[in-house]
């Protein structure tokens, strides 16, 4: 199977990862002229010299795939052919990169200036880069990212020409080219734009696609781009896009190329340049417009200190290995390759599980900081933690991190609580220490009352801030979590009843965290088999039981999903009692949050991540595949029908598992008493 291929035994403590080195080392200490000007001779795909760009343009407007669909596009609208071919090639000037070394030169140089100032180092596996090298020169390449920041794509960029490897083009979106002067300048870096939606547009899609397949069957670049589509605002994966990944595995399917390797890269950051910013996002804050002034304005970001950052590029993976004995080939020869073919079911099951486990892996090579486990405390304890016992609680946390598997950068030889005062230092605008007690820092208003829903806004910036890097542990917690409230509302310790709960569990909070389709029973014996290795529960033949010392554990864990708990209670509550008759779609997030913040605002509701656009979003979205709202579309306009027994009765069984009712803070006094 495809998942084996990928995902490889269940302690992933025994999985063997690369040493790293600081790329910025050697640029403290030369000249970065010298470095942006020196002499660049990558390796190349077999050998071959890539064509210039306008030559690449020509092969795809004269390639029959794209002459089938002008054909098909001017019959079917009544336009002459050469006006469909007319506006094609409009098309893909406007999406085409214009790759130009001088134009990377003068990046290497400003990127080298801008990163030094930023961070304190960035470190890359070199083990990754020598399997890249290898792969770039034997098959085609895709480089997959995860997505965390603008910074992602220039780093990946910067990186790839330190080492002296093939420059990839690079998939971005529209927003860019309305930034004067900037838009065309990662134009001539590699990029090419695309829109974020195409409807039903069979032109352009044609025109996008057979651009893409000629870059990667003639081997002219490494292609990179992002699976989840769009920055993640909170941290977590998000759900991957499977669009580019169907058009680059097209060209293996009906056989023009051998085989074609997907590099999952891993980016973690120490702290993130924009945080602020997403926060205020998930609170309904418009995004601002890319611009060049705004890019300007934003350089006094340069004197800020954001710590490390870490990229680890992972092991390529073999389109041609994963799909041998899941996807017949043959059937492409039934028709000729230019003509278009919707892929087969078995083709995009193929294609989806692959995608949900390359973002698996992304998720395993991520480098998990020690600020990541105290925010994750720190957002168990609102009121704030006496510093000696958030030192003992994350202590205790890093040692349960290890055995689930955490690649954790955490300092040797340093005393514990020398690592984690330099941490609240490196993140003192969103911590601050006061008489030996740690609390989040809330900006106040001048004369704002505590009650009034600016300071409400403002609380829930800095929460939403703080949540942001606490996700970044999820994938490690929330199987193990998932078992730990299923036991709980289970009530029972059968087995297959706490499965079932797990099983339940797992399908409403499958938009909220990557839990792979068709993957729950490996899912749930990969968390009991990492429950049992820490001690926290036992086996008994068809029992699954808490061991004495494992309450500690499954109350923190249950604690890691009480916010989700919480936030899709809270939308299920609002449909059942203060939605309007027919809700538009587009007024459902603005209304939650409006019925959220009057909760907060009242002392009903405690939970600040419930104001978080993105947790309504997938509460939404499940709610609908359980079938307990429907989506109405007349005309341009979606309505919300709401089958409020189905929701009460959702909200009934969250209700059971909400661990409100447990003393969160029970493993606190635990850890104080041993």
């Amino acid at each position: 199977m495809a998942s084996k291929s990928l995902y490889s035994g269940r302690d992933p403590v025994l999985k063997k990862r690369d040493d790293f080195e600081d790329v910025l080392e050697e640029r403290r200490n030369s000249s970065d002229l010298r470095y942006a000007l020196r002499c660049y001779t990558p390796a190349l795909y077999k050998g071959l010299v890539p064509c210039k760009a306008s030559m690449l343009k020509s092969i795809v407007l004269q390639s029959d795939s794209l002459q089938y669909v002008v054909g098909q596009v001017s019959a079917e609208c009544g336009e002459s052919r050469e006006a469909v071919q007319e506006e094609a090639a409009l098309l893909l000037e406007e999406m085409a990169h214009r790759l130009q070394l001088g134009t990377i030169r003068f990046f290497a140089f400003t990127l080298s200036k801008a990163f030094k100032a930023l961070f304190r180092g960035v470190c890359v596996n070199e083990e990754g880069i020598q399997r890249l090298q290898q792969a770039i020169q034997e098959h085609p390449v895709v480089l997959l990212p995860s997505h965390r920041s603008y910074m992602d794509f220039l780093m990946m960029s910067y990186i790839l020409y330190t080492y002296d490897l093939a420059l990839p083009v690079i998939a971005a979106g529209m927003d860019f080219i309305s930034m004067k002067f900037v838009g065309e300048m990662l134009r001539m870096s590699g990029a090419f734009f695309i829109r974020r939606s195409f409807g039903g547009d069979k032109l352009y899609w044609a025109v996008f696609s057979e651009y893409v397949k000629t870059m990667l069957r003639n081997g002219y670049a490494p292609i990179e781009f992002f699976l989840e589509g769009t920055r993640s605002r909170t941290g977590k994966s998000l759900t991957p896009k499977t669009g580019l990944l169907n058009i680059v595995m097209e060209p293996f399917f009906k056989g023009e190329v051998f085989d074609v390797n997907l590099v999952p890269v891993s980016i973690s950051y120490e702290r993130i340049l924009e945080e602020s910013l997403y926060a205020r996002e998930l609170l309904g804050v418009p995004k601002p417009k890319e611009s060049t002034s705004g890019l300007l304005k934003a350089r006094r970001i340069l004197s800020e200190d954001y710590g490390s950052m870490h990229v680890y590029f992972g092991h390529p993976v073999s389109i041609r290995s994963l799909a041998q004995g899941h996807i017949s080939r043959s059937q492409h020869n039934l028709l000729p390759r230019h003509i278009p073919q919707k892929p087969t079911a078995d083709t995009q099951a193929f294609v989806n599980d692959t995608a949900f486990r390359l973002v698996r892996l992304q998720e395993e090579n991520m480098v998990l900081k020690p600020w990541v486990l105290l925010a994750t405390l720190l957002l168990q304890n609102p009121d704030g933690m006496d510093l000696s016992t958030l030192t003992e609680q994350a202590d205790w946390l890093r040692r349960l991190a290890l055995a689930f598997g955490a690649f954790l950068d955490w300092p040797d030889h340093e005393p514990c609580s020398k690592v984690i005062s330099s941490s609240l230092a490196l993140h003192k605008n969103l911590v601050c220490v006061s008489g030996g007690r740690v609390r989040l820092v809330v900006e106040e208003l001048p004369g704002a009352e505590s009650a009034t829903e600016e300071a409400g806004f403002n609380r829930a910036v800095s929460v939403l801030s703080c949540a942001s890097y606490r996700n970044q542990i999820l994938h490690l917690f929330v199987r193990p979590a998932l078992i730990a409230v299923a036991m709980q509302t289970a009530n029972c310790s059968r087995k297959d009843e706490v499965f079932n709960c797990f099983n339940f569990l797992r399908n409403v909070f499958s938009n909220e965290f990557i839990l792979c389709p068709g993957a729950a029973v490996q899912d749930f014996e990969e968390a009991c088999y990492l429950l049992g290795k820490c001690g926290a529960v036992q086996e008994l033949q068809q029992d699954l039981v808490m061991s004495q010392s494992g309450q500690t554990t499954l109350a923190f864990l249950c604690s890691v999903l009480d916010p989700f708990l919480q936030g899709y209670q809270v939308v299920c509550r609002y449909l059942c009692e203060e939605l309007e008759e027919n809700l538009l779609e587009n007024k459902f997030v603005p209304a939650v949050r409006s019925f959220t913040l009057q909760l907060i605002l009242s002392g009903s509701l405690k939970c600040y991540e419930a104001l978080s656009s993105d947790l309504q979003k997938n509460a939404l979205a499940a709610l609908i595949r359980l079938k307990a709202v429907r989506r109405v579309k007349a005309g341009d306009q979606v309505t919300l029908k709401v089958n409020k027994i189905a929701v009460n009765s959702l909200e009934d069984t969250l209700g059971k598992t909400n661990v409100q009712h447990i003393n969160i803070y029970l493993y606190s006094s635990l850890l104080n008493n041993k």
